[in-house]
């Protein structure tokens, strides 16, 4: 090894004092990982040794010394420290041997890579950088195609130079490190051609939830810095890793398309290194990476992950000329990794207010404060202490003030962007990628960001009320009946993945229709049939990407349940199967062309009865597909399919049928399918149907209704709607009685065990196998429900929840 220059393979995980946290973990990779797979474009790194002979040599370190101290003082700002540190690093000159040294391995990274004069990106690599406790993201400079001799060594003094940078400093002094202590290696890496295919990020866990299992990946064309930066819309893609290595199965459980409006090349000559583009049209609805891909990156973070043991922040390149991907950082991650998996932290908006924008949620707490509009860093010194940022994007000139703010609203930029990362790190609430915050929003007006509602973050009017709850999770109590939870849309599952629970005991197809697709199906089986203009020309536009219609549907819907699946994996999740009355399915785009008008929809053409009407049967094939997609192509064969509000065994047998020919028979693939309890006659021909079915799940609400004669819905009669009437307790007790009878499980999916701890007792009395909760009622709940079995004890050991 050189005192000064070392290759990449030269250098391991233990040389971070020496070539920096990002050098030092390239190196890592190419020396243990290439065995699996992952490749790496090699390169070298210089020391900190040299850094260090380089302060030395032009005396830059009583200026240091002096200049913080005045800054610290407050006799000068931070940007007149950073101006001034920064000049006489790009002042300085390297000593000979360095130099020498330098071009001596630049020219020999040429031969290696056969060109006398290769395109290298030139990285800063602080010894203080992609620490487990800090990641320091984007505080110094990266510098991408750079040719020749002449610019790599302009590069090099630039990249010390920007060890001081205003950001960096500030950042430094945020995290108490000592700035003399604190030395910069710099990476000289063969470029990958990525500006004519993609680049992008990739953590090894869930950024927002810190849900374990889940890789997320964000993908643009062109080189890499914008989905850093934040001033591109990403796509974004998650993959299940505990199903990577079963046989056949691709756990992709979510590609959205992202905006992808601009993107970065390489620049045309002169100083002009890069230069950002307008993305082409056909690219802008294409997605970056095929499945293939995703998935192999996915391997490749698990298999990184394992290495490192811990999660891990990573970014990633396809050369647009070979194909091939290549990882080009890996860091550890350090917010969700360091969070305790023992407390589960609850936010609830109390109060309600307008909704002025939406975007991606960045972290799962609530803030309030008055918003400061911050167009471009030159207003940066206007900010308030406390007000809640809002900008176009940010980058790490900003870190400064996002650190003194209450929250953070952006126009542009995905999860995995700079104001991204920087909020969950700092534990700062974000809503990024609105679109429009920084022309709705003026100055001074009072918002609340709520990050507590799932993916999508809400922006609202006025300052609302909210609370904040803690739980030790290891004080839930165990319970022989399995408590599962209600679920209504992928985004939420996440948020939920800590509860101990035996599963989900309902997940209702109709909400993933409603908030994924919005599209009537048989509207994408005869669009020829939809006869409102705008509503055709919509399903067009959201269409685009895909040459049959029916594929968006059934893609939309098999991603939405498999990501609704992957966090309670492998343990049961029961997805009813679509549930819409006629009226609700009229709303959804080119629904009024398929449904007719109902005087009592609660009681029409709903659930089962629409399965194998030729009205409906089409579409009823595609959620039968979407199914099967996600059960079989995607691996989560703990996905229990349920029919509603099925009247009569008659017609369970037409609905299995159908179900059957579409490609889901009960028995083949292991497939169960169960039927919700919740007319009278599914109670007094329970044997019937039982015969027919793998379990049942009490639906207390329409049952209550049905028994009593009650609209459900009317303010009129909601002194009369009582779960726990006589007659309806009846009902229940006799169906747990006949399920049992018939050897099959018997579950219930209503509010009521939440609301009333008496109604949980009288479950858990008569033997009830499982009961499913609302997510925010869980943890209030189980604690009534241990102690409804301490008092009947029945002989069976409890079952430990999940933990």
């Amino acid at each position: 090894m050189d005192e000064y220059v070392v290759w990449f393979e030269e250098v391991g995980v233990g040389d971070v004092p020496r070539v920096g946290g990002k050098n030092a973990s390239l190196g890592e990779m190419i020396r243990s990982l290439s065995t699996a797979g992952i490749r790496v474009p090699g390169g070298f790194a210089t020391t900190a040794s040299a850094y260090r002979a380089f302060v030395a040599a032009n005396r830059i370190e009583p200026a240091i010394r002096e200049h913080v101290a005045q800054y610290r003082a407050g006799t000068i700002t931070l940007r007149q420290a950073g101006e001034a540190l920064r000049r006489l690093f790009l002042a300085g000159e390297f000593p000979a041997d360095i130099a020498e040294a330098i071009v001596a391995t630049y020219r020999a990274l040429g031969e290696r890579a056969g060109s006398a004069a290769p395109a290298v990106a030139v990285r800063s690599s602080a010894t203080a950088e992609d620490l487990p406790e800090a990641s320091f993201a984007g505080a110094q400079e990266t510098f991408l195609n750079v040719t020749g001799e002449r610019d790599l060594m302009d590069a090099c003094r630039r990249c010390y130079a920007s060890l001081f940078t205003d950001r960096a400093i500030s950042y430094r002094e945020v995290r108490g490190f000592d700035h003399l202590q604190v030395a910069l290696s710099i990476g000289v890496q063969t470029m990958v051609r990525s500006d004519l295919g993609g680049s992008g990020v990739m953590f090894s866990i869930d950024t927002e939830t810190g849900f374990p299992e889940a890789v997320v990946i964000s993908a643009a064309w062109g080189l890499g810095e914008l989905v850093v930066q934040g001033s591109v819309d990403p796509d974004r893609y998650q993959v299940f890793k505990p199903l990577l290595d079963e046989p056949g199965a691709r756990p992709i459980i979510e590609k959205s398309l992202g905006g992808k409006a601009h993107k970065m090349v390489y620049g045309g000559g002169g100083t002009a290194r890069t230069r950002t583009i307008d993305t082409p049209v056909r690219e802008r609805r294409a997605f970056v990476l095929s499945d293939d891909e995703i998935l192999l990156l996915a391997r490749w973070a698990r298999s990184v992950e394992e290495h490192y043991g811990r999660p891990m922040d990573m970014e990633w390149a396809r050369d647009g000329a070979t194909g091939e991907l290549f990882l080009v950082q890996a860091r550890p991650e350090t917010v969700q990794s360091a969070k305790s998996g023992s407390v589960f932290t609850q936010h609830h908006l109390t109060g309600t207010g307008p909704l002025l924008l939406s975007g991606a949620a960045i972290g799962d707490s609530i803030a309030t404060g008055t918003a400061c509009v911050i167009r471009d860093p030159s207003q940066i010194a206007r900010f308030r202490d406390g007000a809640v940022l809002v900008a176009e994007m940010t980058d790490p000139d900003w870190v400064a003030i996002i650190a003194r703010a209450s929250g953070i609203i952006t126009d542009h930029g995905g999860s995995t962007s700079h104001a991204a990362i920087v909020a969950r790190e700092l534990g700062i609430p974000a809503v990024v990628g609105t679109g429009t915050a920084t022309e709705t929003l003026e100055d001074g007006r009072t918002v609340t960001l709520s990050c507590a509602e799932g993916d999508i973050g809400h922006v609202y009017d006025g300052e609302l009320a909210f609370e904040t709850e803690e739980i030790d999770l290891a004080r839930v109590p165990a319970t022989r009946t399995r408590v599962c939870v209600n679920v209504a849309s992928p985004d939420a599952a996440f948020r939920w993945w800590r509860l101990p629970t035996a599963g989900v005991g309902l997940a209702r197809m109709e909400f993933i229709v409603n908030t994924l697709i919005g599209i009537h199906p048989m509207a994408l089986v005869h669009p020829e049939r939809v006869t409102d203009e705008s509503d055709r020309a919509r399903i067009a536009e959201l269409t685009r990407a895909f040459d049959d219609p029916r594929e968006f549907f059934v893609e939309r819907l098999a991603l939405g349940i498999a990501k609704l699946a992957a966090p309670y994996h492998p343990h049961d999740v029961v997805v009813r199967m679509s549930d819409f009355k006629a009226n609700e399915y009229a709303h959804l785009l080119g629904g009024s062309s398929f449904e007719t008008p109902e005087e009592n929809p609660m009681l029409g053409f709903r659930g089962a009865s629409r399965y194998y009407d030729p009205r409906y049967r089409e579409g009823f094939a595609l959620e039968c597909a979407a199914v099967k997609r996600a059960r079989e192509r995607m691996g989560f064969a703990n996905i229990i399919p349920m029919v509603p509000f099925c009247r009569t065994p008659g017609e369970a047998d037409r609905v299995l049928d159908e179900m059957a020919a579409n490609g889901l028979a009960r028995g083949e693939a292991g497939l169960r399918v169960y039927m919700m309890c919740e007319i009278p006659s599914n109670v007094i021909r329970a044997s019937e149907f039982a015969r027919r079915f793998d379990g049942f799940s009490i639906g207390s609400n329409d049952l209550t209704q049905l028994v009593l004669g009650v609209d459900r819905d009317s303010e009129q009669l909601a002194a009369l709607f009582d779960e726990r009437d006589a007659a309806v307790e009846w009902m229940i007790a006799e169906a747990i009685r006949k399920a049992h009878e018939a050897g099959i499980p018997i579950g219930i999916c209503g509010q009521a065990p939440s609301d009333h701890p008496d109604f949980a007792a009288f479950l858990v009395a008569n033997g009830i196998d499982s009961i499913s909760l609302n997510p925010d009622s869980f943890l209030r709940t189980v604690g009534p429900i241990a102690q409804a079995e301490a008092l009947s004890a029945p002989a069976a050991e409890p079952v430990m929840p999940r933990g």
